[in-house]
């Protein structure tokens, strides 16, 4: 047997002699070649073909400054917020310069929120479960179910609740309120200090997280305070530098103190009637449209009955509801494909009905929570609610990129809700580097810790977009969200023209910063 080694070069030799032989043969040395590339990346990246003036450069070099001193500071000491849990890097995101610079920015609109869960439990503790006939009770899992009744709500059975209890008296009797009302809190928020040991897994975040809804109705839905809360939610985005909301209603039952309960056509002016009063002493501020969204939980006829009201509704407010979406937890919930005798019936009935769906929230590939994203191109889908899985399937993602079809990306959400724990992890950071079309969005942020848009915006120009994420990225993102709104063409030119005032008294600030 021959020991003698073979006569041709081994594979990697060959694939080195073939990279070297180019090379020398070329004309153009390496590092051209190398910022050919860089050049090229940083043109493909979201804003990347966007061209900034002279104004908006000056401010980008300050901005950047500011970011890159930030990220250096963060690989010193290991405490990136975006790499961090969000409950745990609140804090840190509210001292960062930054930060201060992004709640100035005019962001455009919020598209993917959700109806009740935009303020904080602090607004629904102080200014809510003190009003008065304020009633709650127990039920036999422990949680709290809250009615406003003169004199008393209907007598509960024992097998759905306790006693009711008004919340007043009971208040009364106490001798440490504070406390009492610091646990009532916590039914109101996810947000704790020890994340990861509270919500172990998925199953345990998203029981607490539907647990809030459950508690937090029979407070939001009845009618004095289902008003306030509609104009604190447009206070507190238009505060935030956000002038228009599509807002995901789910059309729960608003009451009165008598047990009167209105109609869905009341809930749909009441939303439309608060949002032409606040534009009324609240400069550019465009206005609020509905989606109206039911749970994935519930059967076939039941979601064609809500597809079936969406249209009534859209037929009676077509300026104020656009469309229809299911809500509810992906991977536990029915796929899209099990309702499709009920998502058919507006065009077999010759009606377009847009379709806004949640798609593929979930970490666990070829499940039908990931395939929802093959469904929701499918029917058309105007928007696509998250998108976390679109990555893995590259044919859906060049028919959404083809044809201009967005994402809607909530960071914290994801995070909070398990799916990623490191936002520079996060899938839309691939999608932000190739230009893919997306807005960012804080789809419950009341829950979630969080307020407006600008923490979410922080974590997906520190920790998403990375080093490269800059001035153009955050203006094509803005931009992003008046474009892919439902807005007319003309209120999105009238929008689009409010929105650069907007956006170049801020860039005149930012460019004078010291």
């Amino acid at each position: 047997m021959s020991m003698v080694g073979p006569s041709r070069p081994p594979a990697l030799l060959s694939l080195l002699l073939v990279v070297a032989v180019s090379f020398f043969c070329s004309a153009i040395p390496i590092d051209d070649i190398r910022n050919r590339l860089l050049v090229k990346e940083k043109k493909m990246q979201l804003g990347g073909q966007l061209v900034l003036k002279k104004q908006e450069m000056k401010a980008n070099e300050k901005l950047m400054a500011l970011k890159n001193a930030e990220i250096t500071e963060a690989m010193k000491t290991q405490k990136f917020p975006p790499s961090m849990h969000f409950f745990q890097a609140k804090s840190l995101i509210e001292k960062s310069q930054v930060f201060a610079i992004l709640k100035k920015m005019p962001k455009g609109a919020a598209l993917h929120v959700h109806d009740f869960s935009i303020l904080s439990g602090d607004w629904l503790l102080k200014n809510v479960t003190y009003r008065p006939y304020c009633h709650f009770c127990i039920t036999p899992k422990g949680a709290i179910q809250f009615k406003f009744a003169h004199p008393t709500p209907p007598t509960p059975k024992p097998t759905e609740c306790s006693e009711w209890v008004l919340l007043e008296k009971y208040r009364k009797q106490l001798q440490n309120v504070t406390e009492f009302d610091d646990r009532l809190l916590k039914n109101f928020t996810l947000m704790t200090e020890n994340p990861e040991l509270v919500y172990a897994n998925q199953d345990a975040i998203w029981s607490k997280f539907e647990s809030i809804f459950f508690t937090i109705s029979g407070l939001v839905h009845y009618a004095p305070v289902f008003k306030d809360y509609i104009f604190q939610c447009l206070q507190e985005f238009y505060q935030d530098n956000v002038f228009y909301l599509e807002l995901r209603a789910t059309f729960f039952p608003v009451y009165e103190v008598d047990g009167t309960v209105h109609s869905r056509e009341w809930v749909v002016e009441t939303y439309r009637s608060m949002a032409y009063e606040f534009a009324k002493d609240h400069p550019g501020f465009v206005g609020m449209k509905i989606i109206y969204t039911d749970h994935r939980t519930k059967n076939v006829s039941l979601i064609a009955q809500s597809v079936k009201e969406a249209m009534k509704l859209q037929a009676q407010f077509p300026k104020t509801m656009v469309g229809f979406d299911l809500v509810g937890r992906e991977d536990t919930g029915h796929s899209l494909h099990d309702y499709q005798e009920a998502l058919l019936i507006p065009t077999l009935q010759g009606t377009k009905l847009p379709y806004f769906f949640h798609a593929g929230e979930t970490d666990w590939q070829g499940t039908s929570a990931d395939t929802n994203l093959l469904d929701a191109l499918v029917f058309n889908s105007t928007r696509i609610g998250h998108g976390f899985a679109l990555g893995k399937h590259p044919a859906v993602m060049e028919y959404f990129r083809k044809n201009d079809i967005p994402i809607e990306v909530c960071p914290i959400s994801n995070q909070v809700l398990k799916l990623v724990s490191d936002l520079r992890n996060h899938p839309a950071a691939a999608l932000m580097a190739s230009g893919h079309p997306m807005v960012i969005s804080s789809d419950d942020p009341g829950i979630f810790g969080s307020k407006g848009l600008s923490y979410d915006f922080y974590e997906a120009f520190m920790g998403i977009g990375g080093m490269k994420a800059d001035l153009k990225t955050l203006k094509q993102l803005a931009i992003n969200s008046i474009k892919y709104s439902t807005l007319s063409q003309t209120d999105k030119m009238d929008f689009m023209q409010a929105w650069e005032e907007r956006w170049n008294k801020f860039i005149d600030d930012l460019s004078k910063r010291p």
